[in-house]
């Protein structure tokens, strides 16, 4: 029995094909979002989410297809606003459990807009962000994340824009929860669903994807099993920043204000960098890190409690029918300066 006096419900009983659709799946062979969708189908039921309580909520992209193959409830919205629908949803609906999935490009770029004010907001969903740092759909422009000097179709002798950082991007929005995952390493994005699912306020993971049409290993340095032995940080709360192979273990530590690189032997244990998911500062140089002149941090960035802002919207509506009533629609509708037309 619950404190209240009605009887408990029960955590459903579900299993990966619970969350699979009737849909086929109609992403180019090889593409990274299969791994995606079989790691997010497979979390769900760890969840203990009834699936009528749970909705995804998409924009524009290869990525926004996920709806149509996620057997829950969906919206398939419009480029860039995925953020503002999921807002609106929490506020009508707060009992739901709203996932918004987005890319590189209808995240960034056209959304970014969207993504600031959800992320300020610290809006209660969860945000999966697809980077393959290319317009996969529109079939391989350059987006907010690729590569300066990039070539594309439509920067045939180069990109001159700097790339955009996600993760520094949703740290200096004031997300309270920041990760990074990559489609290829399966238990550790099903990890990372997971923890984020379960964030209290607005969670965003980066998830690095393979787009093997337009941008074919565009993260061969997480993929490449050498490479990614060499660089690959697998962040711990709690636990120093170490990576490498094990015969030549090496540590990023602070030099003033600085990360530095060093061999781990070479430095006692206090010197150690040693992560702490609530240090949103550290959290902030972390997000800058990337190879080839440091390693690749996965995992929890930052994880700390913040107001949601749809709560202190529910609240601030609870307050105002306590002092002046319910309200009536009518008399608001005909309320103030109204003209009658004969």
């Amino acid at each position: 029995m619950s404190a209240g006096g009605a009887e408990a419900k029960e955590a459903p009983k579900y299993t990966k094909k619970d969350f699979e659709s009737d849909q086929d799946v109609r992403w180019c062979p090889g593409c990274g979002d299969y791994a995606i969708l079989s790691a997010v189908q497979k979390a769900m039921p760890d969840l203990g989410i009834p699936k009528e309580d749970i909705v995804f909520v998409s924009g524009i992209g290869c990525s926004s297809r996920f709806p149509y193959y996620m057997n829950t409830y969906g919206f398939h919205t419009i480029h860039g606003r995925a953020p503002a629908i999921a807002t609106g949803l929490r506020l009508a609906r707060p009992d739901l459990k709203v996932f918004v999935v987005t890319g590189d490009g209808d995240g960034l770029s056209i959304g970014g807009n969207h993504m600031l004010h959800v992320l300020r907001r610290n809006v209660n969903v969860t945000i999966l962000l697809f980077n393959n740092r290319i317009y996969g759909l529109t079939k391989g422009q350059y987006s907010p994340t690729s590569e300066l000097g990039k070539v594309t179709k439509s920067t045939p002798v180069g990109s001159a824009d700097r790339p955009v950082n996600p993760l520094a991007f949703a740290l200096g929005c004031g997300a309270t929860f920041v990760g990074r995952t990559v489609d290829r390493n399966i238990p550790h994005m099903e990890e990372m669903l997971k923890r984020a699912a379960r964030h209290r306020g607005a969670a965003f993971v980066e998830i690095l994807q393979n787009c093997n049409v337009y941008n074919d290993l565009a993260w061969n340095v997480m993929y490449d099993k050498e490479q990614k032995l060499q660089y690959e940080l697998r962040l711990e709360h709690g636990k120093p920043l170490l990576f490498g192979p094990q015969d030549d273990r090496r540590a990023v530590i602070m030099d003033g204000v600085r990360p530095k690189v060093v061999t781990a032997k070479d430095v006692p244990a206090s010197a150690l960098w040693v992560h702490d998911e609530s240090n949103v500062n550290a959290a902030k140089l972390l997000a800058d890190l990337f190879a080839p002149d440091f390693p690749v941090p996965i995992g929890v960035l930052a994880a700390v409690a913040g107001p949601v802002y749809e709560e202190i919207m529910l609240d601030q509506e609870q307050k105002a029918i306590s002092e002046r009533g319910p309200g009536d629609i009518a008399k608001l509708l005909t309320s103030g300066d109204t003209w009658r037309i004969s």
